[in-house]
């Protein structure tokens, strides 16, 4: 594949990201190069975050060597920009692998280049880090000083061992007061699970989706675009998306664009409004430890396999696809280190 740019020489520097690919029997693309990393990133239904951070990874590429296009760079490049992260911008190792994701992505699968350097490419090693986890008191005490929907969603990441994100695009279809449980779908590798619906919470739900319902009347009243439906649901199935049983149960307070068509459309609340509110919660309760809505993820399992419960049974709840990912929990038992005494307590 050759590429032009917009003067009309082949393979000269490029003093934009706009490059044109033109492949043997095909008319030549418009589009810009990030615009067709988006594109891609579709194509793979990737997450909208996912495709948000590769995109800037790759504009932060260009512009550190000069808005030099990528197809003249090659390993020395992308070996220099991941230690200038590492070196300059001091990023943690996770950051930096992902920013070396983006850029295997870019070259792979929007150049569609295979070079022997990306082979090659060693990632940068992740320390094995214990999760905070706080005592049932500690968590009781940060759930009380939340109110509303706030206390709704944090005791639901407590009581269920949801993620934030998995909490936060709960469907109405996907609660049963029936058999008392949630369906968690699209988690973590794309993989759907079964987790339980707190008793405790069934009244509170039950208030939330009749919160749900008549906003859900408001907007069915006003001929809105209806809620987003994943891959070509909203095709198959045309009203779908204007059924109560698709709407979020968390649903935002306005309606906005969807960045995927510009449709108007209800999505579901900002992350970081729990985000805040879990944060200020945990140092009103005078929390000396660093709190988060994942925290509240650490304290389920933890606190499950402090209770006796078996760590394959947590495993499942959690969503791990390696036991060993779930086993971390064990070394943060209240007894102490791996649960064993010390021999200076005989």
């Amino acid at each position: 594949m050759t590429y032009e740019s917009k003067t009309g020489g082949k393979n000269n520097p490029v003093k934009n990201d706009v490059l044109k690919p033109l492949a043997v029997g095909r008319t030549p693309h418009k589009s810009k190069l990030l615009e067709l990393c988006r594109e891609r990133c579709r194509v793979k239904h990737y997450s909208l975050r996912t495709e948000e951070a590769y995109l800037g990874w790759v504009r932060r590429f260009i512009f550190f060597h000069n808005k030099k296009h990528p197809a003249e760079m090659g390993g020395y490049e992308v070996e220099s920009f991941l230690t200038h992260l590492a070196v300059k911008g001091h990023v943690s190792p996770s950051t930096q692998n992902q920013a070396l994701s983006a850029l295997l992505f870019l070259y792979r699968e929007v150049l569609h280049l295979q070079l022997e350097w990306m082979e090659n490419v060693v990632r940068a090693k992740q320390a094995i880090r214990l999760p905070v986890v706080l005592t049932v008191e500690q968590v009781n005490s940060v759930l009380a000083r939340l109110d509303g929907r706030e206390w709704l969603m944090a005791s639901l990441l407590y009581g269920t061992g949801m993620r934030l994100m998995e909490c936060v695009r709960l469907r109405v279809k996907d609660v049963s007061f029936e058999k008392n449980e949630i369906v968690v779908r699209d988690g973590k590798g794309g993989k759907d699970r079964r987790t339980m619906l707190p008793a405790r919470l069934c009244d509170p739900m039950r208030t939330q989706l009749e919160k749900v319902r008549e906003l859900h009347r408001e907007d069915t009243d006003e001929n809105w675009d209806g809620v987003y439906l994943p891959d070509a649901l909203e095709r198959k199935y045309p009203n779908a998306n204007t059924l109560m049983a698709w709407q979020y149960v968390f649903p935002a307070t306005r309606r906005a664009r969807d960045p995927r068509d510009g449709k108007i459309r209800r999505h579901h609340i900002d992350e970081k409004v729990l985000q805040r509110a879990v944060s200020k919660a945990a140092q009103a309760a005078g929390m000396e430890k660093p709190v988060s809505c994942h925290t509240l993820r650490h304290c389920f399992a933890t606190h499950l396999i402090e209770a006796g419960y078996d760590i394959r049974t947590v495993q499942e709840l959690l969503g791990h696809k390696d036991v060993a990912t779930t086993q971390i929990y064990t070394h943060v038992l209240n007894k102490g280190g791996r649960g064993v005494q010390s021999p200076l307590d005989k």
